[in-house]
């Protein structure tokens, strides 16, 4: 079974950093691609970040330049260093994996978010 488990999360004040992580484990029949999304309260989940095997990284317009994705994976770990927070990164941050085989089932896995908290 796959399962992500985020941590990091936190209050800040705007100007502030944090850090999140994603621990995945049971991953070996998914895609390489790793993403983080996000969803602040009362919108849709928006794409954030994704790295690829070779550690190229996509970035969202709106956290370019302030959002640096990671991974360790001999640690089988993401990361998503946010610098620079402002009020509108407030949001539940979620990972993602790419398309998983398991069991004859095709699908994505996500994992339980860990909110972050911008205060102007």
């Amino acid at each position: 079974q796959v399962q992500l488990v985020e941590s990091g999360g936190g209050s800040v004040q705007a100007g502030g950093s944090l850090r999140l992580s994603c621990a995945v484990s049971g991953s070996t029949s998914c895609g390489s691609d790793m993403s983080w999304y996000r969803q602040a309260p009362g919108k849709g989940r928006e794409f954030v970040s994704r790295i690829h095997s070779d550690g190229m990284a996509t970035y969202a317009e709106s956290v370019k330049g302030r959002y640096t994705i990671s991974r360790d994976n001999a640690k089988n770990t993401v990361y998503l260093q946010m610098n620079s927070l402002q009020a509108e990164d407030t949001a539940m941050y979620y990972c993602k994996t790419a398309l998983c085989a398991i069991g004859g089932v095709i699908r994505e896995y996500w994992g339980q978010g860990t909110q972050v908290t911008v205060s102007s």
